[in-house]
C-alpha cells in the first residue's frame, strides 16, 4: 500500500463559521491522510488539512491540533501499527480494553460520547466486535455526540485503515458527530452549503456529501452534484469534490475521477484524483482493478506530462501490489501475462 500525497496545510480551508443557528455542525480540527499509510507512493508534500465546518474555539484548536500533529508523522508514511496509533494520543491516554467491544452491559454504562470514542478506537485496532457495535449503536447516538479532538483523531485513523469496515465505522461516527442524520433533510442542508459563497462551508459540504453518499442517501444525486463541482473555477472546490467522489465509492464515480486525473488543469487536483483511484476513499478492490487498462494508457499518453505518467504508475502499483519499473512496456507485459 502507498501513502497518499497529503494536501498542504497552507492550502487548508479558511476558518469562517457556518451559521451558528444550525446546531448540527461542530468544529473540526485538521485531519491527516485519507487512505492507508505505507512507505512508498504518493508522498511528496506537506500534511493534509481537512475543511472545517465551523470556527474552532481556541482551546479546542490547541488541544486538537496538539494531539493530532504530535502523531501525524507516525501515521503518514508507515504501515499502521498499534504503537504508532497510540502515539496520536496524549501520554496519559489509557488504551481501551478489547473486551469492551464484546461487553454490551459495560458499554451501556458509558455515555454515548465515550461509547463512540472507545468503540472507534477498538475498530481502528481491529478488535473483534467493535465495528458491529458501532453499526448497532450509531443511530442511537444521533444528537448525543460532540465533535472533539479525540473523535477527529480516531476518524482520521479509521479512514487510514486498510479494512473497509473500519473506514465505514469512521464515516458513521463522523456523520453522527457532525449531527448529520442519514436522511433527505441533512442532504438538502449539505447541498445548500455546497453552493455557499463561504469557502470553508462549501469545501466542508463537498467532503460531507461524499460521506452521506457512501451511506446510501441519494447516492446517485450526490455523485452528480460532486461531478458538477469539478467544473468550478476554484481549484480548492474541485479538489474537495474529488475527495467526496472517492468517499461515495460508486462505480459511476470512478470514470469521473479518471477523466479528472487526465484533464484537470491543476496538478494538485489531478494527483488527488489519482490517489482516489488508487486507494483512497471507499472503492472496492474490484472497482480499482477495473481501471488498470486505462491507467496503462495514461502511463504513456503523450498528452499528459511526466508527473501524471508517474502518478499512473504509482496507482498501478497500489492497485496491483506489484513493484515494477515506471515503464509502460513492462506494465503492459505483466498485465497481458496476468490475463
Amino acid at each position: 500500500m502507498s501513502v497518499f500525497r497529503p494536501i498542504s496545510s497552507s492550502q487548508s480551508a479558511a476558518q469562517n463559521p457556518v451559521p451558528s443557528a444550525d446546531p448540527r455542525l461542530r468544529a473540526t480540527p485538521d485531519y491527516g491522510t485519507f487512505g492507508p499509510s505505507s512507505d512508498t507512493g504518493f508522498s511528496g508534500s506537506d500534511p493534509i488539512s481537512r475543511p472545517r465546518p465551523a470556527r474552532l474555539r481556541p482551546e479546542v484548536l490547541a488541544i486538537g491540533m496538539g494531539i493530532f500533529l504530535a502523531g501525524l508523522v507516525a501515521l503518514i508514511g508507515n504501515p499502521y501499527t498499534r504503537s504508532r496509533f497510540t502515539d496520536l494520543f496524549p501520554k496519559n491516554h489509557e488504551p481501551v480494553s478489547p473486551a469492551l467491544a464484546r461487553d454490551s452491559r459495560e458499554l451501556d454504562r458509558l455515555k454515548p460520547q465515550k461509547q463512540a470514542e472507545a468503540l472507534l478506537e477498538l475498530a481502528v485496532e481491529k478488535s473483534d466486535g467493535a465495528a458491529d457495535q458501532i453499526s448497532s449503536r450509531v443511530d442511537g447516538w444521533q444528537g448525543k455526540l460532540e465533535w472533539n479532538s479525540q473523535i477527529a483523531t480516531l476518524s482520521a485513523a479509521a479512514l487510514n485503515s486498510n479494512d473497509m469496515r473500519v473506514r465505514e465505522s469512521g464515516i458513521e461516527v463522523e456523520l453522527t458527530a457532525y449531527g448529520l442524520a442519514k436522511n433527505s433533510a441533512s442532504l438538502e442542508y449539505l447541498l445548500k452549503c455546497a453552493d455557499s459563497s463561504d469557502h470553508a462551508q462549501k469545501t466542508w459540504a463537498l467532503w460531507a456529501l461524499g460521506l452521506m453518499g457512501n451511506r446510501g442517501v441519494e447516492t446517485a444525486r450526490v455523485v452528480q452534484v460532486l461531478a458538477a463541482h469539478l467544473k468550478d473555477s476554484d481549484e480548492d472546490s474541485r479538489r474537495w469534490a474529488v475527495e467526496g467522489l472517492a468517499l461515495a465509492g460508486t462505480a459511476e464515480a470512478m470514470p469521473i475521477l479518471l477523466q479528472t486525473m487526465h484533464d484537470d488543469p491543476s496538478p494538485n487536483v489531478r494527483e488527488r484524483a489519482a490517489c482516489s483511484i488508487a486507494e483512497s476513499g471507499m472503492f472496492t478492490s474490484e472497482q480499482r482493478a477495473s481501471v488498470i487498462p486505462q491507467l496503462l494508457n495514461y502511463s504513456d499518453d503523450p498528452s499528459l506530462d511526466s508527473q501524471t505518467h508517474s502518478w499512473a504508475f504509482e496507482a498501478l502499483a497500489d492497485i496491483t501490489h506489484q513493484r515494477l519499473p515506471n515503464d509502460s512496456a513492462a506494465w503492459r507485459a505483466w498485465y497481458e501475462n496476468r490475463k
